[in-house]
Formats: C-alpha cells, structure tokens, sequence
C-alpha cells in the first residue's frame, strides 16, 4: 500500500469532503449485558437512554451476516458520545480472557474527568482491575495528565484520564455545563492497536480523506513501563481528529514488545469493542468504500433507529456505517454536538 498522507495540524474529520459526519457511537460487545451495564452506569453516571432487543428478524440475520440472531442492546450517553453495550444470545458460553494490552485490534476507548474529580475510584469501586504496575496511576508532568488502564468485568481494556489545568480541559473539548449536568466525565477516542500503525492510517486516510493531525514515536521509559507493566516499552501513534476539540481515533503500535498480527477473524457480533461512522447518505458512502476495497458483510439494512452496514478494516477491526432514520434526532452525531461535544 502506498503512504500518501500527511500530518496536518489542524485537519479534522468534520472537514472532509465525505459524507461522514463523525464517529457516531463506541460499541462494545459483551456476554452479560446486565452486569457489565451496571458497572459503566455505576462509574461513569451516564444516563441510560435506549434499551431494544431483536429476535427472529430477518433484517437482524442479514445486517449481522448470522442466522437466527438474537441481540439485547443497551444505550449509555455521555456528555459528547454514546456507549452502545450489546449481548448475542450465541456468546453465553464464549470463553472471556483479558484483552492483551499491545493489542492487536480495537482496544479501548478512553474516559477522562478533570483532575478534581474521583474518576478511578469510582471505576475501583465498581471492581475494576487495574493493569499499571503497582496498581497505581501515572502521572506525565510534560503533558499534565494522570494514566490508569483497566479491565472492565469482562476482560475488556478500558483507559481513564485525569487533566489538569484548565487550558488542557478546554483543548480535551471540556465545556462548564457538563459539570453543571453533574458530567464531569466524557469519552474521548477509538484506540486501534496495529501491527503497522502507517498501513493502517493510511487506510483511515483513504476513508476519510482527510489528514492525521498528529503523530509520534517515543521510547516510553519509566513511564510507559508503568502504564503499561511492560520493561523497555516503546510505541509509535498517530491520531485522527474526529471532531472539532474532544473525540480523536487513536491509532497505535507498540514497537517493543511488537504488536502481533491478529490471529482471529472478528465479525459483527463478535466479543469485544467496535464504532461506527455516521454518514448523511449511506448507499453513496457503501459504494465509495467498497471501490475502496472495503470488506462489508451486508448491503446497508434498516435496523431500529438506523439503516447500518458492518465491515472490516484492514486489520480484521469492525466498524459500522450509521445513517439516522431521523437525521435530527437524538441518536445522531449532530445531537452529541449540540450537548457540548464540540
């Protein structure tokens, strides 16, 4: 694959020329919807805002390429975003393991707070597994942020933030009437672990035609073997701005210990974590991506609120495109927007 892109400071995603309007939604894809709901309702005091399920449709069974599906999903917003938890009736009996930390594969989203506010106690009070060496957070005084990673009751990667300094809440896209909403925690970004971060982004690139805004390569040191408890831990990362202040796609390879390639071929309904793009015209945007080479599972479909289409990155990552049936309701991008997610 030939790199063409180039870092551009101030490109964003709500610039391209596409009819992508933004990351619409962080999916995560569990085993007992119940219990994994009460654990992020509980830490982060998002409002659970929809709840569906679907059993014995035919537009299910198409959308996600399996016979016979049967799926319980649940809707948490966040000031900027929205968590869409779901449960596949088929994964009961699924063997749940610790997403490895250099990945491969979409490993995490992030949630941040201000420095002020008790965001890892309250996720250690709902029984979070914290990765850091000595279970302790780790602070990088060059960038005032304080770092936890963490497993949620699944296994499934999870990354908490600490800011501090107001100039630093304000570039994180952080507004006063969150804190005002009693939201003083927000979701800021798709994290994609890769075997070769430039093959990948430039992917991205492709489909977003538009440029990544910063990119890095760093030896980690002290405090990378911290974060991560990995000795002589070194990465490379290069990051999409996904909308004007607080949402980025992450994209990240660890150099030592190298990522590995993937070993498993994901699919729709899939453990694990998965986004989706939301698009003003998805039978136009469908096309585009499959002359791009694109690997759908299905021809857009209307399910629920959306008409969707799933497919697969070229790491095996599943993303979804999303078109509102109601373009100006409140399960579209645009509404997130509104509430502060600038």
């Amino acid at each position: 694959m030939t790199i063409d892109f180039d870092f551009d400071p101030n490109a964003v995603l709500v610039d391209s020329t596409t009819g992508i309007e933004g990351v619409n939604h962080i999916g995560l894809s569990v085993q007992n919807l119940d219990r994994v709901l009460d654990f992020y309702s509980a830490a982060t005091g998002f409002e659970v805002i929809h709840k569906e399920s679907f059993e014995n449709d035919a537009s299910a069974d198409i959308l996600f390429a399996r016979n016979n599906v049967k799926i319980k999903t649940a809707i948490l917003r966040a000031p900027n975003w929205v968590l869409e938890l779901s449960e596949f009736a088929h994964n009961d009996s699924a063997t749940l393991t610790d997403m490895p930390v250099i990945g491969p594969g979409m490993s995490h989203t992030c949630y941040q707070s201000p420095i002020d506010q008790p965001l890892f106690e309250k996720f250690a009070a709902q029984g979070a597994r914290f990765l850091n060496r000595h279970d302790e957070p780790v602070y990088s005084p060059t960038y005032g942020v304080s770092y936890v990673y963490a497993y949620d009751p699944e296994g499934n990667l999870l990354e908490m933030e600490k800011l501090d300094g107001e100039q630093l809440l304000k570039h994180a896209g952080y507004l006063d009437n969150w804190d005002k909403d009693n939201k003083a925690i927000w979701m800021s970004q798709v994290s994609l672990f890769t075997p070769d971060r430039d093959r990948l982004m430039q992917f991205y690139h492709n489909i977003f035609r538009t440029n990544p805004h910063r990119i890095v390569e760093v030896p980690v040191g002290e405090f990378g073997d911290n974060l991560f408890d990995i000795d002589n831990a070194k990465v490379q990362i290069g990051w999409f701005r996904l909308n004007r202040q607080s949402k980025v796609m992450e994209i990240l390879q660890f150099l030592n210990p190298p990522t590995p390639q993937s070993m498993i071929e994901r699919e729709p309904t899939s453990l694990g974590y998965s986004f989706s793009l939301e698009v003003s015209d998805i039978e136009a945007e469908y096309q585009r991506l499959k002359a791009l080479g694109v690997e759908f599972f299905s021809p857009p479909v209307k399910l629920g609120r959306f008409v969707q289409a799933y497919a697969r990155d070229i790491d095996g990552n599943i993303f979804s495109l999303r078109q509102p049936v109601d373009s100006d309701g409140p399960f579209s991008v645009k509404a997130y927007d509104k509430r502060g997610g600038l």
